[in-house]
């Protein structure tokens, strides 16, 4: 099995999600008692979440970079980021490394292509939903995608910021996350893209009104195909 590198830390909510899917996903396929050789390194999330309070990607780009390196000088012959948002410097840091960086939205827009899903609607934290990085990515597949609304930007990033990546869980954000996607249907949608790892927490994806591709969920299986060649 190849080797990976994950960049976590954003949040350790997300990192435990990775390593557990990725595991499974590798254990269903490889022979019995086979784990995936994994290197990880856990950021702290302070420094990150303060650059980004004062638009600073350029710091973000250079922490994670830092990161990408060391990984790499550790063996890695791969690499992921472990959050969907901080695939804003995605360039950067694949620029920097010699070994390949799997883009998340590459594998959500792979999956929604291969379904023929053709119009969604993006949910995650606010650059996210309203920049382009991400959604250019989905856009190359094919698909459509509803332009976000301002008042789901500021319900969901602050569920995500202010609950979820706190490791709260309340009804409230349940049932608003109920109610957004029963919107999105009745504006046109055919899909749901969670593009947050910790909305899962809060989204049951099989009890939507749309189907919900769960980029989370979609990545660990991608990665795990890698590591296994």
């Amino acid at each position: 099995m190849r080797k990976l590198g994950i960049i976590g830390g954003m949040s350790w909510i997300s990192t435990r999600a990775y390593y557990e899917r990725i595991n499974k996903f590798v254990q269903k396929k490889a022979p019995p008692l086979a784990s995936p050789p994994l290197l990880i390194e856990s950021l702290d999330y302070g420094p990150i979440a303060a650059a980004k309070a004062t638009d600073d990607w350029d710091g973000i780009a250079s922490a994670l970079v830092d990161s990408a390196r060391r990984l790499e000088s550790g063996g890695a012959e791969g690499l992921v980021i472990a959050a969907n948002a901080m695939h804003k410097v995605y360039d950067r840091l694949a620029e920097a490394v010699s070994i390949p960086v799997l883009h998340i939205a590459d594998s959500v827009g792979k999956a929604m292509q291969e379904a023929n899903c053709e119009s969604a609607a993006l949910l995650g934290t606010r650059v996210v939903m309203t920049e382009s990085f991400y959604r250019q990515r989905l856009v190359g597949y094919g698909v459509n995608l509803l332009p976000p609304d301002p008042g789901d930007v500021e319900l969901v990033d602050g569920i995500i910021y202010k609950e979820l990546m706190l490791g709260r869980v309340t009804r409230d954000a349940e049932r608003a996350l109920k109610t957004v996607i029963t919107m999105k249907e009745k504006d046109g949608a055919e899909a749901i893209v969670l593009a947050c790892t910790e909305l899962e927490m809060v989204v049951d994806a099989d009890a939507n009104v749309l189907p919900v591709f769960d980029s989370t969920d979609i990545h660990c299986r991608t990665i795990a195909d890698w590591i296994l060649g």
